[in-house]
């Protein structure tokens, strides 16, 4: 009796629930490279490039164990173009007894696999993603009855489950989380390490030639492709971190430097969210460099934080109220995302830079996107479909079930608060604390009204006051409004000025 077993791009883990029990010989292993999922949005070609390579390593390693393996390239000539067609292309080639494949990890995706049983006639088993820490199911139990979902608490949970930085049933140096000791700017002397680097090989550099040609129109660049695309390589870049950014990490992760887009971060979400590495042995790999004091506490707190916390956390979320959570929108904004997000031709130099090296890179780090990129969209009202589309085009770490939560909920707080406690808005004076931007800069960020003040700190105001009714009994916010209503009625109105002038140069 032979199974179809169906590997979607982001599950190129060998323990990945689908491949239980398959025999070598036997079971047929289905693989396939579709425009529909290259061009449901226009994927950044460095995102593209990097899972069709992946996928065809993965293809080769399985193959290298004994297995029979189904690979459809994209550019086969009788590639059908989707999921549902080539695995119906599939059955009509193999008759097997069953299809097995793991859930997928975005919504639309496992609704189409739940249509494809009545479709194509055969039986079909869709097993659980057994690669995460929480069960969807675990999530929505610890969700059950609570007036609040805060990520912090369900941390300290999953540390407490998993047996992560405790010490006899307490937080490892006796607290649980360490954010405010990682939060530092780096001097102008500070070096940095370079970035994990792997050449193209043969199968790489086919696949860049392939996406060049398909998919030049999207937006972003193929140049200096230098992702590991294999098992060995994704662990060989989490080694390089742990060795080279992990004592460093922490203190500096909020940090934003011009000119250096990777600073202390780890670059391993393009691994982990595509199947190349585990969150265990990331979290393993970060835990023993503490015992080994090759990292302080500060440092692999945080990245533990980030893995067993935050991606946990999110993920859970998006399942939990996942089809309704893609149309939330509490603060009705409907603003179009402005062309800058495209082009990167913004006098904001903060911007300008954060594009850029999104362009460049398919990469930016996680307080570029939420305090510049995010906060701008929020402050500016940008409707948050846009924002979402924008998040999942851009970066090749980006999934659904990822981007959303952290767009809709965490930037945008587009959910009402479900996910954070307050809105992550800020003026220019966190951009100026935290980064070096603002030296380089058109606008002044000491000013705080008129043509030359820097646009956060009156889209800040005026986003609160713009949004009071929703705001104003955030108990985060009070004394944020206090201050505001202690402004003269002239400092109101400009702000009102300045925010309607800048907003409607962005048209």
């Amino acid at each position: 009796m032979a199974n179809l077993i169906m590997i979607l791009g982001d599950q190129l883990s060998r323990s990945i629930s689908s491949l239980d029990g398959a025999q070598p010989g036997q079971d047929i292993l289905f693989l396939c490279e579709v425009v529909e999922e290259a061009t449901y949005v226009k994927h950044h070609p460095k995102k593209i490039a990097l899972i069709f390579s992946a996928m065809r390593h993965f293809a080769q390693d399985l193959r290298a164990e004994g297995f029979t393996v189904h690979y459809r390239k994209l550019n086969a000539p009788d590639n059908k173009g989707s999921f549902t067609n080539e695995l119906a292309d599939a059955v009509a080639r193999y008759s097997p007894d069953k299809i097995i494949l793991t859930e997928a990890g975005e919504w639309r995706v496992q609704q189409t696999i739940q249509t494809w049983q009545e479709d194509l006639g055969v039986p079909v088993e869709v097993r659980a993603d057994t690669r995460f820490l929480a069960t969807l199911d675990e999530f929505a139990h610890w969700a059950s009855g609570r007036k609040q979902l805060r990520m912090e608490y369900f941390y300290r949970d999953m540390r407490k489950k998993h047996a992560v930085l405790m010490d006899k049933g307490s937080p490892a140096g006796g607290k649980w989380n360490y954010d405010h000791d990682n939060r530092d700017k780096p001097s102008d002397q500070q070096a940095y390490p370079a970035p994990f680097h792997v050449p193209p090989d043969e199968i790489t550099q086919e696949v860049l030639n392939l996406v060049e040609e398909r998919f030049s129109d999207h937006f972003g660049t193929l140049e200096d492709f230098h992702y590991a695309v294999d098992r060995t390589g994704a662990r060989a870049a989490l080694d390089h971190f742990i060795q080279h950014n992990l004592p460093t990490f922490g203190t500096y992760q909020d940090a934003m430097v011009q000119g250096q887009p990777w600073m202390f971060h780890s670059h391993i979400s393009f691994y982990l969210n595509i199947g190349l590495l585990e969150p265990l042995e990331c979290i393993k790999a970060a835990e023993q460099a503490y015992h080994d004091n090759r990292a302080p506490l500060n440092c692999v707190e945080g990245f533990i934080r980030q893995i067993l916390g935050w991606r946990e956390f999110v993920r859970g979320i998006y399942w939990l109220k996942m089809p309704d959570y893609a149309d939330e929108n509490t603060f009705n904004a409907t603003r179009d995302l402005p062309a800058f997000y495209w082009t990167g031709q913004t006098m904001m130099n903060c911007l300008r830079q954060c594009v850029q090296d999104t362009r460049q890179h398919a990469y930016a780090h996680h307080i570029q996107r939420l305090m510049l990129l995010g906060n701008f969209a929020l402050l500016s009202g940008i409707d948050p479909k846009q924002v979402n589309e924008w998040f999942l085009i851009v970066y090749a770490d980006a999934f659904e079930w990822v981007e959303m939560p952290n767009v809709t909920g965490m930037a945008l707080f587009a959910d009402g608060g479900l996910l954070a406690s307050k809105p992550y808005a800020s003026s220019g004076a966190y951009i100026q604390k935290m980064s070096n931007y603002c030296d380089r800069c058109s606008f002044d960020v000491r000013k705080k009204n008129g043509p030359k003040a820097c646009p956060f700190n009156y889209l800040y105001w005026d986003f609160l006051d713009r949004n009071r009714d929703q705001l104003s009994n955030n108990h985060r916010l009070g004394m944020i409004y206090k201050s505001y209503e202690r402004m003269t009625e002239e400092k109101k109105q400009a702000i009102k000025d300045d925010s309607l002038r800048f907003l409607n140069s962005l048209n």
